[in-house]
């Protein structure tokens, strides 16, 4: 079985930072993409950034040059660094990471439980 638990969610004013941790454990045999997503009440859950096993990125066009996203492999984490924070970046963040459990066999996509970020005005 794999869990992906995210943490560093919180309460910060706008233009602060906070920075989130996922990190994956159980059965795993190699992570692809990890990476973060994130719900607003009333809206769908979207793309924020995502990084492959390789290290290439991809960030949504309303975080970039705001937020980085980053790996450890070692440790199976990956980190979210938010910088010059906005209200509308309120939202459930959830962490996602595409995972074999098996040297072979296809690669599974999971799902953390999510984290709170509320920016204040």
């Amino acid at each position: 079985q794999v869990q992906l638990v995210e943490s560093g969610g919180g309460l910060v004013q706008a233009g602060g930072s906070l920075r989130l941790s996922c990190a994956a454990s159980g059965s795993i045999f190699s992570i692809n993409a990890i990476g973060w997503y994130r719900e607003a009440p009333g809206k769908q859950r979207e793309l924020v950034a995502r990084i492959t096993s390789g290290g290439s990125t991809n960030y949504a066009d309303f975080v970039k040059g705001r937020f980085t996203i980053s790996r450890d492999n070692a440790k199976n984490t990956v980190y979210l660094q938010m910088n010059s924070l906005e209200p509308e970046d309120t939202a459930v963040y959830y962490c996602n990471a595409v995972i074999r459990t098996r040297s072979w066999g296809a690669a599974l996509s999971y799902w953390g439980r999510g984290t709170q970020v509320t920016v204040s005005s």
